[in-house]
């Protein structure tokens, strides 16, 4: 079974957190599913980037984002090469370390 490793986030997860998953579930219901409360404003239907993820390692693991993913994180805060959107980030055989940004484009955090 393979492991997501999240970074430390000083909101979400400031120990940082070591999780075992399913294959074939996203990286956004796995981290919700073990308490790492995700921003996902558009509830996981690709409209919008604050589930921005960045994959440090395992990225070319997973499929390949399709066009709609590629063109909503070329709005994400602190796009990088490895970004991905986690609600549609599925995870492989393969574990996978991954960094939650410090910031999202979203006005308002939905943990008001």
């Amino acid at each position: 079974m393979p492991q997501i490793i999240f970074l430390p986030n000083d909101e979400l997860c400031p120990e940082g957190k070591v999780i075992e998953v399913d294959p074939g579930v996203t990286i956004c219901d796995a981290a919700l599913e073990h308490g790492i409360e995700i921003e996902h404003a558009c509830e996981k239907s690709c409209a919008c980037t604050t589930c921005h993820v960045v994959v440090r390692e395992g990225f070319d693991s997973m499929e390949p984002s399709d066009e709609l993913e590629d063109d909503m994180l070329d709005k994400a805060w602190g796009l990088e090469p490895e970004s991905r959107l986690s609600c549609q980030a599925v995870v492989g055989d393969t574990d996978l370390v991954v960094e939650v940004p410090k910031y999202t484009i979203n006005q308002v955090s939905e943990r008001h």
